[in-house]
């Protein structure tokens, strides 16, 4: 029972997107995709003059998001896929809200 306890040397904590142990490449790169898209739409929405950009970046991590959402395989995947569409929509609203997606 010691070894449930603490890992061996052989099992060290690994970040990764593959949990179930296959390549799953694109679905990895949808939700990267997502998650910075979310990123930058969430980010951008503190300063109100690049509403335009939040617009953009929320609306196409919002799309990408949702399909990204459907072809996922793993949990972390999922998880990456959920916080950037929180991000993306959060973005989108408050940059169409302030101007929409063409800049002033």
């Amino acid at each position: 029972m010691p070894h449930v306890l603490q890992p061996s040397e052989r099992e060290r904590f690994r970040l990764t997107l593959n949990t179930d142990g296959r390549a799953h490449p694109v679905e990895n790169v949808l939700a990267v995709a997502t998650l910075l898209c979310g990123i930058v739409a969430f980010v951008s929405t503190f300063w109100t003059s690049a509403h335009a950009i939040s617009a953009w970046f929320g609306t196409l991590g919002f799309g990408v998001g949702l399909y990204s959402q459907y072809v996922s395989a793993t949990t972390p995947q999922r998880s990456l896929n959920i916080v950037g569409l929180v991000g993306s929509f959060v973005g989108a609203a408050l940059g169409i809200a302030h101007g929409g997606f063409l800049p002033h």
